[in-house]
């Protein structure tokens, strides 16, 4: 498949999610839309290692050439998951505070 196809998938996936972060005001939402950006990124590097992997392959049969960025994205995942964890306890806890999840709610907390 054609590279393009990937970049417009990934520009489609990253362009709704800053709107949804942009937008929204509960903040699962914008939880879940800056998730999907980190994962629109991801599909990015994976594509592109696949294709530099490809185009060394013809150059050298058995090569490790544009596999880097598939590890990369292996840490960018478990960094993520770890991300959930802290941000959606944030969000429980800011939960029990305020019986809310908008994040505009929050300017008022500054007080």
């Amino acid at each position: 498949m054609p590279i393009q196809y990937y970049i417009f998938l990934a520009l489609a996936l990253f362009s709704i999610g800053i709107i949804g972060v942009l937008t929204r005001r509960n903040a699962i939402i914008v939880f879940m839309c800056i998730e999907l950006m980190l994962n629109s990124v991801n599909l990015l590097l994976v594509a592109f290692s696949k294709m530099h992997h490809a185009e060394a392959l013809t150059a050298v049969a058995d090569t490790t050439i544009g596999i880097d960025a598939q590890l990369f994205v292996f840490f960018i995942m478990v960094v993520a998951a770890a991300e959930v964890a802290v941000g959606l306890a944030i969000i429980v806890m800011m939960f029990r505070n305020t019986h809310s999840v908008d994040v505009h709610f929050l300017n008022r907390l500054k007080n």
